[in-house]
């Protein structure tokens, strides 16, 4: 692992950083200059950043081409980021002392940034916004689900909170909008065998598998031919609640996975997946308070919310 980073955060991401390898018998690199090109020619424009003064050593002095080759030595630098289509809807901050920050997070808008979303996630803009550096989610949500989201505001944080989620002590409630399937008897409990392959969008169920995913199904109210239901996850398999809300006739409104993948932009955002984390409670691991969160959104959702 590198050491401090001597370069400060960017649009809330962390600056990049590559070592040198230990100096072989002979070693094709004479200069620092011709290690960086090799290493990195084919995703940046390596002469322009050295011009620059882009790259710095530990001590926050800038690489120069010419310098002579340093075995095991990191050298930090900040990518040019590519432009990113703004994802509507506010992030609500719930909740935030010194440990934790609760958000109401809108649909689309990724937790950690990933692919084409690296300043468009809730990571990179609370980082900036709340001038929290090392803010951190503690478990997932889907980029197209909404809802409530906590993350730790600093690393020496994360461990016993994160703990907390793994050992299933959260307890999380989930509200969806979906077909009023008459004759569909509920509650209903939902176990079976999910797996997701590489490749694939979709997630599968297999029969023959022991249960690894499990969900409480409840209907909430009756909205004409549609319904509102509550979902109590009792795992956290991908896809989990969007499966079991298909398996049982009734798949959640305007999903673009299931019943079928649908071919919608990633800039779309006019039809939310009508999923939300709705609900959130636990006992912090640190003081022992209980916590209990509730989402300020409420179905159904609309694009730009």
């Amino acid at each position: 692992m590198p050491p401090r980073s001597p370069l400060s955060q960017r649009h809330g991401l962390d600056a990049a950083w590559v070592c040198t390898p230990e100096r072989a018998h002979h070693s094709p690199w004479a200069t620092m200059g011709q290690w960086l090109d090799e290493r990195l020619s084919e995703s940046l424009d390596v002469a322009g950043f050295l011009t620059d003064e882009r790259f710095v050593y530990e001590n926050a002095s800038a690489v120069v081409g010419d310098d002579p080759y340093r075995p095991n030595t990191f050298v930090w630098f900040h990518r040019d980021l590519a432009a990113e289509v703004v994802v509507p809807g506010r992030i609500h901050v719930i909740y935030r002392d010194e440990r934790i920050v609760v958000i109401d997070k809108p649909a689309f808008l990724s937790t950690i940034p990933r692919g084409r979303h690296v300043v468009q996630s809730v990571v990179v803009r609370l980082r900036d916004e709340l001038e929290l550096p090392e803010l951190s989610p503690l478990h997932r949500l889907d980029r197209v689900t909404s809802g409530l989201l906590v993350l730790a505001t600093e690393r020496r944080w994360r461990g016993a909170y994160q703990s907390m989620f793994q050992r299933r002590e959260v307890g999380k409630t989930y509200s969806a909008l979906a077909p009023l399937r008459p004759g569909l008897e509920l509650p209903a409990t939902v176990r079976n065998h999910l797996l997701t392959r590489r490749g694939q969008w979709q997630a599968e169920v297999s029969p023959d598998e022991p249960v690894n995913a499990e969900s409480l199904i409840e209907l909430d109210r009756v909205l004409d031919k549609l319904a509102i239901y509550t979902l109590t996850p009792r795992t956290g398999r991908t896809h989990q609640l969007r499966m079991h809300m298909f398996g049982l006739g009734i798949p959640i409104v305007d999903d673009p996975l299931y019943p079928v993948v649908q071919d919608v932009s990633v800039h779309d955002f006019r039809r939310p997946l009508q999923l939300l984390a709705s609900r959130l409670n636990f006992t912090d691991p640190i003081d022992g308070r209980v916590r209990e969160f509730t989402s300020v959104r409420t179905l159904p959702l609309h694009g730009e919310e």
